[in-house]
């Protein structure tokens, strides 16, 4: 059976830049990533509340060029913020013309955000929050509960947050303005 190529991306915001962070692994439960990517963006848009798509996409976007073709990307985030209202992962899934199924964990609870579907790893009692378009969110939260690692937040997850958030910038390949 082929296992899916997966993405997790994860930004992270400095004073004069945003750098974004890839890593692409195969099938859901391994314990090794396959590559990963970082790049760095300048004169990216302020936060605004409600539309912290706006600000992220472009980046995400950016460092999902700078990888293989996936087959799942997961996000740092939710996929849809409730009946009507996408998320940041239903936006990237428009922006990659609804052909790669999109998967949000975010690890605070979005009221509104009534289809997230609970998942809780490791020996925390806190849940992490799954979301998903253009795949089952049942299988997608299953898929995240199997996932490597012991913790709350699987191992490939906290890896592509601590590569964003740990890159120097000798690491960091500068891509310019988002969008």
């Amino acid at each position: 059976m082929h296992e899916p190529l997966l993405a997790c991306l994860d930004v992270d915001y400095r004073a004069d830049m945003a750098v974004a962070a890839g890593i692409w692994f195969r099938g859901w439960a391994v314990a090794q990533h396959e590559a990963q990517a970082v790049a760095g963006f300048s004169g990216v848009a302020g936060y605004e509340p409600g539309e912290f798509y706006r600000r992220e996409l472009p980046c995400l976007l950016g460092v999902l060029r700078e990888g293989p073709p996936a087959d799942i990307v997961i996000v740092d985030g939710y996929v849809s913020l409730g009946e009507g209202h996408p998320g940041l992962g239903a936006h990237l899934h428009e922006a990659l013309d609804r052909k790669v199924p999109v998967v949000g964990v975010a690890k605070t609870a979005y009221r509104s955000a009534t289809e997230a579907i609970e998942v809780r790893r490791g020996q925390s009692g806190a849940p992490l929050f799954v979301t998903a378009i253009g795949i089952d969110t049942a299988l997608a939260a299953q898929q995240v509960r199997r996932m490597h690692g012991p913790y709350r937040v699987p191992a490939l997850l906290r890896a592509v947050d601590q590569l964003a958030r740990h890159a120097v910038p000798g690491q960091i390949r500068p891509v310019g303005s988002p969008g």
